[in-house]
């Protein structure tokens, strides 16, 4: 099992869940949930041990968020085909994905891992600059990321496990 399908586990990802993620407004709200957490974390400084009660309170949102938007209209959007394009690349045990994106989603989740180093080293010595480097660094790599699950999804749609996942 991969660190990703971890995660996923750990979200308790269902086919549900998933369908109620690839509503764009779930996508785009968790999409700044990195930068709340990093808030949150800094608020450290002003709340002490109280911080980790808006940490947890994000942490919550994260998980939740998925489940609280219904089901979208339409998935015929950039926002749908990346959440669509995760949920292919973690089912690539299942149903192999074309080779030419593994070195680049390779690529991409090592920058992430490096900003997002950058960023907790940041939060950790509350040090202004590598914590927005680093989160900078992390939205930039997840973009890169999420642009390389939409091609993916383009080029997997047509497989009978994704057609019906497009409408």
């Amino acid at each position: 099992m991969t660190y990703a399908q971890k995660i996923a586990d750990i979200f308790q990802m269902t086919d549900t869940v998933w369908e109620r993620h690839t509503n764009p407004w779930s996508f785009w709200t968790r999409y700044l949930s990195l930068p709340l957490l990093v808030l949150a974390s800094w608020s450290r400084l002003w709340l002490g041990w109280g911080a980790l009660i808006p940490i947890t309170l994000v942490l919550f949102w994260i998980w939740i968020n998925p489940r609280l938007f219904p089901k979208p209209e339409s998935t015929q959007n950039w926002a749908s085909k990346g959440v669509l394009g995760e949920r292919v690349w973690l089912n690539q045990k299942q149903v192999p994905i074309p080779s030419h994106h593994q070195p680049v989603l390779a690529f991409t989740n090592t920058v992430n891992g490096v900003g997002f180093a950058i960023a907790l080293w940041g939060l950790i010595t509350l040090t202004l600059w590598p914590t927005l480097l680093g989160l900078s660094w992390v939205l930039l790599a997840k973009t890169w990321f999420l642009d390389r699950m939409v091609w993916l999804f383009e080029d997997m749609k047509d497989h009978p496990q994704y057609r019906d996942w497009l409408y």
